[in-house]
């Protein structure tokens, strides 16, 4: 089953997807330059060596978001199950890794409400004043309110939800880019 940026289990499957992408392309790197020990001729080695190269260049495009988000993996079912009851009262984004130019946050969960966007981060972020700055800023850049809020501890971020009241809806479609914006980026 395909998984979109913002459902429960897209880190796991885009892990998954990436980590086969990147062998496969590590495998052809190493037919190619294994290709140049079975030929003499000296055009099609500089064929293969340049294939090889030109090769590395997806595959690191590949592995980089790989490495950087490998330690972070979809939180589980229960937490998932916890969470769904607050879908009535607003939009659930589940799985997204936010980065900025000097955070990388694993978000297990944003709540996107007309009130604010409330996010819960499972990262062990010392300066999360900051990264609240840096998202509050790119919110800026996109012209909507600077209204995320990190919440680092589970217990505090149920509390909010619960605390929150239904949306009436998204007549202007504000809930809705929103989440599109969070999810631009979500890596």
């Amino acid at each position: 089953m395909k998984r979109e940026k913002g459902q429960y289990g897209y880190r796991d499957k885009i892990r998954q997807i990436r980590l086969v992408i990147t062998l496969v392309l590590v495998a052809a790197i190493l037919a190619q330059l294994g290709g140049r020990w079975f030929t003499d001729n000296p055009a099609a080695k500089n064929i293969l060596t340049v294939m090889a190269i030109l090769t590395v260049l997806p595959m690191a495009n590949m592995a980089s978001p790989l490495l950087a988000s490998w330690r972070y993996r979809t939180p589980p079912r229960e937490f998932y199950e916890k969470v769904l009851p607050y879908e009535e009262k607003c939009k659930i984004l589940y799985d997204l890794i936010l980065t900025t130019k000097e955070f990388v946050l694993p978000m297990d969960a944003i709540a996107v409400h007309p009130h604010g966007v409330y996010a819960y981060c499972t990262g062990k972020n010392r300066k999360a004043k900051e990264a609240e700055k840096a998202l509050n800023e790119l919110f800026k850049a996109s012209r909507l309110e600077p209204n995320i809020r990190i919440l680092w501890d589970e217990k505090s971020f149920f509390k909010r939800l619960e605390s929150l009241k239904p949306a009436d809806g998204d007549e202007d479609g504000t809930i809705e880019y929103e989440g599109n914006v969070l999810k631009s980026l979500s890596m």
